[in-house]
């Protein structure tokens, strides 16, 4: 089953010869330095073949990352320590299989000005180049991509808001009645340098994005529900931020999306699970499993703010209740999926997943299916086993939610 680089990863030494040898697959890094004055700053990487990037910035701390693909680090000691510019320190590092990050810490407010690989040429190595430009907080706020300029924060639920009809794209009028449906929030697990789980060339993240795009048309073709998603492209999306999407938006459900994996070592296993929020795991591959996720949010770069400990009776009270209908929804969906999706032997189970814990809107985890799974694979990647499953999910949905305004009134 995991782009805010809050911490990003910590500096790498330089690799020893056996590990060099064990990682001559992926790309070497033999240089890393900067150049120029605290007006324009460049960042040079020397590497050995070309490779593709994202780079980014981000506010509060000043920050730029740059993912690529893993690579090797083959850089002196205490490289990135001594800043130059318009960065004061940069560090870098294997943020999970198949992802490395490099994080510049910045003096101030500054914009990527360019960011290009270049070939090999006159006895230079291929290059990645990166240019840095000054500007004030106004100009940098502005150069951000929408999910990280910190006034539209939450960043994704603000981009999402936007559920309505196309002929009613019109500010409401103060004597309009907010949209009273329930709002649902799907969650496709992973994103950007975050790829989850792979094999046979399919990456996780790419599979549930496509599975959550379905179900939130489906979802919104009945016209009884709003829809948002924690994310609709490839972007790494922390997991307290998908919390907060619905919390902010005072959601009715959240249903996160993924796909597990075995190790070989492991054995095989296939089949859908369900997955609610418990602190104490149902078994040990459920708590193998949310380690695992609750992990690669931490490799992400990303700082977790663990909630407080809370004594008030009446926040105790909201947590059992949601608990209860997260549960109560768990029940109903396996019913509707095992009609039409092959599930696993043991169908509902819990753990501790971080992505779960909102106290005020109950929550669960799906993993549809094993990608380590040859028979599962094959239908993750079936659109028409995917239809399948995206309507046997939003049947539940509606049952769930028929039962509940039938039994405790209008939701949130």
């Amino acid at each position: 089953m995991g782009s805010e680089a809050a911490e990003g990863p910590q500096t790498t030494p330089t690799a020893p010869a056996s590990e060099a040898k064990a990682t001559a697959d992926f790309p070497v890094v033999s240089d890393a330095r900067l150049a120029g004055d605290s007006k324009q700053t460049r960042f040079i990487l020397d590497l050995d073949k070309k490779i593709d990037f994202r780079a980014f910035a981000l506010a509060d701390p000043y920050r730029v990352v740059v993912d690529i693909p893993q690579v090797t680090f083959q850089l002196a000691p205490g490289t990135g320590s001594a800043g130059r510019g318009l960065v004061k320190s940069f560090r870098y590092g294997l943020v999970m299989p198949g992802g490395s990050r490099i994080v510049f810490d910045l003096t101030g407010p500054a914009k990527i000005a360019n960011s290009y690989v270049l070939d090999a040429a006159n006895g230079q190595p291929p290059r990645l180049v990166l240019e840095l430009e000054e500007v004030d907080r106004t100009g940098f706020v502005q150069s951000l991509a929408p999910e990280n300029r910190p006034e539209l924060k939450p960043a994704v639920a603000e981009a999402n808001a936007a559920v309505v009809a196309p002929d009613t794209t019109a500010a409401l009028k103060p004597s309009q009645a907010p949209d009273a449906r329930p709002l649902i929030v799907i969650d496709p697990g992973h994103g950007g340098v975050d790829n989850g789980t792979q094999s046979a060339g399919e990456m996780e993240k790419n599979l549930v994005l496509n599975f959550g795009l379905a179900l939130r048309d489906k979802i919104e073709q009945s016209g009884k529900y709003r829809v948002v998603m924690t994310r609709t492209d490839d972007t790494f999306i922390p997991l307290n931020d998908r919390v907060k999407v619905a919390r902010s938006q005072s959601a009715a459900l959240f249903v996160s999306i993924h796909a597990d994996a075995l190790p070989k070592h492991e054995g095989d296993a296939q089949g859908a699970t369900i997955y609610t929020l418990s602190e104490k795991a149902s078994d040990a591959k459920a708590e193998r499993l949310a380690e695992a996720e609750n992990k690669a949010d931490a490799i992400g770069g990303v700082s977790l703010d663990e909630p407080a400990e809370v004594a008030d009776i009446l926040i105790d009270l909201t947590q059992r209740e949601t608990k209860t209908f997260s549960n109560r929804f768990a029940r109903v969906l396996m019913n509707e999926m095992k009609t039409t999706v092959r599930m696993h032997k043991h169908p509902l189970k819990s753990a501790g997943f971080r992505v779960l814990k909102a106290p005020d809107v109950p929550s669960v985890l799906v993993e549809l299916g094993y990608v380590s799974n040859k028979g599962d694979l094959e239908h993750l990647v079936s659109e028409n086993w995917r239809n399948k499953t995206v309507g046997s999910m939003a049947q539940a949905i509606d049952t769930f939610f028929t039962k509940r305004l039938a039994t405790v009134g209008p939701t949130k």
